[in-house]
């Protein structure tokens, strides 16, 4: 005790003021007298000196101390275990010029004179400073801590807060004239998207709330899954003409790769936005440079300069690249359809091959990887084929009839009340197999994939585009493809307005119509006919992605600013029931009252970052993640609350009375004979 009580007072005296980082020392600084602290590093051991990495969150300095001439610092610098805390006191001196190195220090040591240990690493888990001998994973995020030390997580942090920084100084810009206002965290619950997370209180009256069932049930917060709705009201009173946060959302999502519950959005929203083409309204042309030939046939022009603008200031100031003035722009018909499609190679031979096609509700495509290119990579794509998906190697032997043995080519086909015969063509040579073969220049060893979709294309993805994924992550982590590191922006626009293939939201749907986007989403002007008479199939959204180097970084749209037509889509379409409304009452009112014509977007700051820092896992942008299961290894979180607490809350546990009751049955049976 005696012992432990002289060290606490060791560690509680006054200490010299630190008068330097340990980035700041240069050439210039020689001769003279400093005061640094951080974090000691394994040394480097002489005859004569001895060398000491002293590190701290802005870089690291060299420390030197003689044998001879300081034998006591030597020998406290000796003794304390690395990645101590420690402040040292000495003079700067350069290099020889044999022994520079590149780097803001690279020229300098500091001659120590006097060394004072803050508190020494007794029981450290893992070392950070090695690089080269880490832990799992796993054992670094339980001391998440410790892992922040190496200095490519300090330096991502540090370039988080750098972009932060300049995102708030481009929209307070004299042009941009952007209002930052935080919005409620603490909402309710809704109907618009994901799952939420619930945050129960101590009120048990129920104010004008028809989801209660009597006035002792408890009452619930639900953490926002974005500013969606305060941000549309902020428009709408018109206080606030542009609006911007960098919001911290919640979803309460299953366990998906590099997904966080909680996470960051630059949030944007801005009143008296375009509506669709219109000649002053849409300064880009068609045939604009960068833009593909359909151009941007929706609304929010406004936003997307904006957000072009933020982005190019960001890659000009972190990444040094001046990005072009126009990113290019592809509808989601196009985006969805960038595969082989078989059917219209098919449909142009001959008039029945043509007639078949067309008689189709499905569509035939594949993709192709050469027998040039099958590595070892290859063997992992058999286990992302799908219930669609169908895998034919090319031999010698079915090079003339691989297609008429295909299962995939026989259901689309069948659909059509047609047979292979109907595509077969005059001559050995022009039956359909030679056909494809010639066109796509196949060879035996080539590998097919093939599957079938509806014409019209659905969801974020298609059964081949998950098998081609698959088959660029495995080629990438092979060595066998590179990816660019040159940025690559994308909008992708003209989403269908409404699906029934989004099963994160079939909880929600039942079944019914859900929301591609969200139900504030305006449909194209072109599609609000289509929208009147139940035609919800081809009703297209002024909806925008933008994507960079084939990763979707942000998402917005033009909203319903017309209280009737949100009305019809919470009623007609997504068929929602008055209690399902009801949450949406404040925004139907807020619509009546001339809220003018508003649109935004939300980029995701955690995904930004992480392709600015170059890490492959929004993981190592941010200060204390989750893992993607959602748990928290080093605050063990979740974690359970006694039931003393929950009744604070008016809540019981369901599963607890679940076990009593299995316990009690378990009691009450007889004995096994």
């Amino acid at each position: 005790m005696l012992r432990l009580a002289r060290q606490f007072h060791a560690k509680a005296q006054p200490f010299p003021t630190r008068t330097h980082s340990c980035a700041q020392l240069s050439a210039e600084f020689e001769g003279r007298a400093v005061t640094l602290a951080g974090w000691l590093l394994p040394e480097r051991k002489g005859r004569v000196v001895s060398f000491f990495p002293l590190k701290d969150s802005q870089g690291t300095t060299q420390l030197v101390v003689n044998h001879a001439e300081n034998p006591d610092a030597a020998a406290v610098l000796a003794s304390v275990p690395p990645e101590s805390t420690v402040l040292v006191q000495g003079t700067v001196a350069l290099r020889p010029q044999s022994a520079r190195r590149p780097g803001p220090t690279g020229d300098i040591d500091v001659q120590v004179q006097k060394v004072t240990v803050l508190n020494p690493a007794t029981d450290m888990p893992f070392l950070p400073h090695n690089i080269h001998n880490l832990p799992n994973e796993d054992l670094r995020a339980r001391y998440r801590f410790l892992d922040l030390r190496r200095t490519a997580l300090t330096q991502n942090l540090q370039k988080r807060s750098q972009v932060a920084f300049l995102v708030r100084s481009a929209l307070h810009d004299q042009g941009k004239r952007f209002t930052e206002v935080e919005t409620p965290v603490l909402l309710r619950s809704s109907p618009e998207g994901a799952r939420e997370f619930l945050v129960p209180t101590r009120q048990l009256k129920a104010v004008e709330s028809p989801n209660t069932t009597s006035q002792q049930d408890p009452l619930f917060y639900a953490l926002q899954q974005s500013p969606q709705q305060p941000k549309q009201l902020l428009i709408c009173s018109g206080a606030v003409d542009k609006y911007y946060q960098i919001a911290r959302c919640f979803r309460d999502e299953d366990g998906r790769k590099d997904r966080q519950p909680e996470f960051t959005q630059i949030d944007l929203e801005m009143a008296f936005v375009s509506w669709g083409e219109f000649a002053d309204a849409n300064p880009v042309p068609v045939e604009a440079e960068g833009e593909y030939p359909w151009g941007w046939r929706i609304g929010g022009i406004q936003v997307r300069r904006v957000v072009e603008d933020l982005v190019r200031k960001i890659w000009l100031k972190v990444e040094g690249v001046e990005l072009p003035k126009d990113f290019k722009v592809m509808t989601y018909y196009e985006a969805m359809s960038r595969i082989i499609n078989l059917s219209d190679r098919l449909s142009g031979s001959t008039p029945s091959a043509a007639a078949s096609v067309a008689a189709s509700d499905e569509i035939l495509e594949c993709i192709v990887v050469r027998k040039s290119h099958e590595t070892e990579f290859f063997n992992a794509t058999r286990t992302l084929e799908q219930a669609h998906t169908e895998h034919i190697t090319l031999t010698k032997s079915n090079m003339d009839k691989w297609l008429l043995e295909s299962k995939a080519a026989r259901e689309v086909f069948a659909s059509a009340n047609s047979s292979f015969s109907n595509l077969d063509l005059e001559g050995d040579s022009s039956t359909p197999e030679a056909i494809l073969n010639e066109s796509l220049h196949l060879r035996p060893g080539d590998h097919v994939f093939l599957a079938h979709r509806s014409r019209l294309p659905k969801g974020g993805s298609t059964a081949l585009g998950r098998v081609r994924l698959g088959i660029f992550e495995e080629a990438q982590s092979k060595g066998e493809f590179r990816v660019t590191e040159s940025p690559h922006f994308l909008w992708v626009t003209e989403f269908p307005l409404f699906t029934r293939d989004d099963s994160d939201k079939e909880f929600l749907a039942h079944g019914r119509w859900s929301s591609s986007h969200h139900p504030f989403t305006a449909p194209m002007w072109q599609d609000v006919e289509a929208l009147k008479r139940g035609d919800i199939e081809h009703v297209r959204g002024q909806h925008y992605d933008l994507v960079l180097n084939g990763c979707e970084i942000g998402g917005g749209s033009v909203r319903i600013h017309d209280a009737d037509m949100q009305e019809h889509v919470f009623s007609k379409v997504l068929q929602l029931s008055d209690e399902e409304k009801a949450p949406f009452n404040h925004l139907i009112q807020a619509l009546r009252c001339g809220a003018p014509p508003h649109g935004g977007i939300a980029l995701g700051f955690d995904r930004l970052m992480s392709i600015l820092c170059k890490t492959q896992s929004i993981r190592d942008v941010i200060a204390f993640p989750k893992t993607s299961g959602g748990t928290d290894l080093m605050f063990k979180s979740p974690a359970p609350v006694d039931a003393q607490t929950l009744k604070q809350y008016g809540i019981q546990s369901v599963l607890e009375g679940i076990s009593k009751e299995q316990k009690a049955r378990k009691s009450s049976s007889p004995p096994a004979l």
